[in-house]
């Protein structure tokens, strides 16, 4: 899925007024993840915290009415994008760390981690995990050898 500039820009948008409902540095940190809910048929994006209640919502014309059967997937790389240039504006969420952008379906089941920052790690994709464990594995079955 190809993305206008202006799709870019009302998800941007959201994000920044997603930020300006955080809890500002004088108040204690309260959220622990973000998470975005895309409606395939309205196209709207709906951004809520920890307790579900909605922080932003906006409409992304491009999606309205998109009946794609592989929609979610073809999101995730367009919210990621976002996110990652709107770092800046971010990392100056004041809320607790670890905390994750997490895209979930209607029902709040998770489809997939967006973004992911800890003081130290931050995963922009699963896919930095993926063979993980196999190399893990590999590493002990050498070891013991020795």
């Amino acid at each position: 899925m190809n993305a206008s500039e202006q799709t870019y820009h009302q998800i941007e948008r959201a994000l920044k007024k997603t930020a300006a409902k955080c809890p500002t540095l004088a108040e204690d940190p309260i959220l622990t993840d973000l998470y975005l809910q895309v409606k395939q048929d309205s196209g709207e994006l709906l951004v809520f915290d920890d307790d579900d209640h909605e922080l932003t919502r906006c409409v992304v014309e491009e999606w309205i009415d998109n009946n794609e059967e592989n929609f979610y997937a073809e999101v995730q790389p367009i919210l990621r994008k976002v996110i990652e240039e709107q770092k800046a504006l971010i990392d100056s969420i004041h809320i607790l760390r670890p905390y994750s952008f997490v895209l979930v379906d209607e029902d709040f089941e998770t489809i997939a981690e967006l973004y992911l920052v800890d003081d130290d790690t931050l995963i922009l994709s699963h896919e930095l995990m993926e063979g993980l464990s196999d190399d893990l594995d590999k590493f002990w079955q050498e070891l013991s050898k020795m």
